[in-house]
């Protein structure tokens, strides 16, 4: 249970996870080709798209076309089956 919270009724409950966040600091602090290859390596689906979340909330990374993508096309990879990438 080391990622766990426990809610009162006993029930684990997993935390969520910074990355999303930490994608968004990169891109707030200028670091545009940093954050590009996060993206490029996300750990699962659900993180990016909780970082796709985080970008709607702002307005200037929701109109940059390049991050978009990246997140549109990481998505789509991820959403797949892993034929061709081993486990």
């Amino acid at each position: 249970m080391k990622n766990q919270i426990v809610q009162d009724k006993g029930t684990p409950m997993k935390r969520p996870a910074p990355w999303a966040a930490k994608v968004v600091a990169l891109l707030d602090t200028g670091n545009k080709a940093a954050a590009l290859a996060q993206i490029k390596v996300a750990p699962s689906v659900r993180d990016v798209q909780a970082l796709q979340l985080l970008l709607g909330r702002h307005a200037q990374w929701k109109k940059d076309g390049v991050v978009t993508q990246a997140v549109d096309d990481q998505i789509a990879s991820l959403s797949h089956p892993r034929l061709h990438r081993s486990p």
